[in-house]
């Protein structure tokens, strides 16, 4: 990323973004004034590039989710040799992880952002991607009973789980039941601490391999941004422009909601702190985290503010932060959430009750596996995507706004460690908070 900053001379997002707006403008001009045979065969050929992009993206889903939960879990559950506090700790992580996406949910549901693109551009998208919206359709009226749904989660076998995941043909529930194999693949490796370090060592290595290989993804991202852009731009025409500027709204709003009504309403009850007190201490945190896009960078800044400013135990506040870091991801929990039920309405798909709440769940895992790092949920909202059988050519539409949303929700994310610290240090009786508001 440094080196295709210093070669080009900008940082990549301004690229993306730039990459969005040609897509963006010459799939309007192509749809105001060529005609549709040549306006198809343009676009033949940007899907191509555009695919291009994906495929990388998709290649290496399963191992980045896999290696993440498990390395994720078996962070937190490093806490067993702490007693309640590692619980306490994963307890409120997941009240707000789940808080979060019903919040997204919730207002992706109500706003609709995707249904501002007329019937008739609707229709055209179906026909586009009559396959991937067949799949949906049949997917929606095939829907599990409620016991089968829940008992698939637990898989068979997960490595043919692995396999059909990311088309549509496992048996049971997918890459949700991947992720539940993660998850107890986590806690079994903590169990065995003092034999499960090679193989921790192992998925460390598996994983930052992962990650180069989206590095180098992300190279290309402004041509497949670009690519898909103009072959979305190319059919919808302006319509599709309404739609995202309701969806960042959407997100702007939840994320919102989520920082200063249910973050400020956990202070109160559960650690009896101002939440006005509480988000002028950490200013200087959110401020970092925004600017920097990334949990693992404002790590020292959290460290060092909650030491000298909301006055934590440094015992707890170095737990909690550090595991938060990469395991409470609730802001980009709320941000996947509701953008794939948005990129789902601009596709004209109806999800089932039974589809939203795998959707609830796995953005609710998918915040305890996301990369701290910018962009890092990018692979996972892909994911979701293609679990519930949505197109994921749509991402196309939301990369050129992400670098905005990244910096909020980040700064959500960031947020929530730090309250998640003062509720479990106010839990394990460690500080006055009378005193340390009286300091601060």
């Amino acid at each position: 990323m440094d080196n295709l900053k210093e070669k080009s001379g900008l940082s990549l997002h301004w690229q993306i973004l730039i990459g969005l707006l040609i897509g963006v403008g010459t799939g309007l001009i192509a749809n105001a004034l060529l005609p549709i045979p040549f306006r198809e065969w343009i676009a033949f050929f940007a899907d191509i590039i555009g695919q291009i992009f994906l495929r990388l993206i998709f290649m290496v889903v399963v191992p980045l989710v896999f290696c993440a939960l498990t390395l994720g879990v078996a962070g937190i559950g490093d806490a067993r040799k702490l007693g309640r506090m590692g619980v306490q700790t994963l307890l409120v992580t997941l009240i707000f992880s789940i808080t979060s996406v019903l919040i997204g949910l919730s207002l992706a549901n109500t706003l609709k952002p995707g249904n501002q693109i007329s019937e008739q551009s609707k229709e055209q998208i179906k026909a586009t991607y009559a396959v991937a919206a067949e799949k949906t359709k049949n997917q929606a009226k095939e829907a599990k009973k409620p016991k089968d749904a829940f008992l698939d989660i637990i898989p068979r076998n997960p490595l043919q789980e692995a396999v059909g995941s990311l088309d549509g043909s496992s048996p049971g529930s997918g890459m949700l039941g991947v992720m539940f194999f993660s998850l107890c693949f986590g806690i079994a490796l903590t169990v065995t601490s003092n034999t499960s370090g090679p193989v921790i060592r192992f998925l460390e290595g598996v994983y930052e391999a992962v990650m180069v290989i989206i590095r180098f993804a992300m190279r290309i991202a402004p041509l497949g941004v670009c690519g898909l852009a103009f072959t979305m731009t190319s059919s919808l025409g302006m319509d599709i422009i309404k739609a995202l500027l309701l969806y960042v709204i959407a997100v702007l709003v939840g994320l919102a909601l989520q920082m200063f009504v249910v973050y400020s309403v956990a202070l109160l009850v559960l650690a009896k702190r101002s939440p006005l007190q509480f988000f002028s201490s950490i200013s200087e945190v959110l401020l970092t985290a925004f600017a920097t896009s990334s949990s693992n960078a404002t790590l020292p800044t959290s460290l060092r503010v909650v030491d000298e400013k909301l006055k934590l135990d440094s015992g707890v506040s170095r737990f909690v932060l550090t595991v938060g870091s990469t395991a409470n991801q609730n802001g980009t929990a709320l941000y996947e959430g509701l953008t794939v039920l948005f990129i789902a309405q601009v596709f004209g798909i109806e999800l089932s009750l039974t589809q939203q709440v795998i959707v609830v769940a796995m953005a609710t895992l998918a915040g305890i596996g996301t990369a701290g790092v910018p962009g890092g949920s990018l692979p996972l909202v892909v994911l979701v995507l293609q679990t519930i059988q949505v197109p994921a050519e749509g991402i196309g539409l939301i990369m050129g706004v992400d670098r905005l949303l990244d910096m909020s929700r980040t700064t959500v994310n960031v947020a929530g460690d730090v309250a998640v610290a003062t509720i479990v240090d106010r839990w394990t009786g460690r500080t006055n908070p009378a005193a340390s508001s009286s300091e601060s």
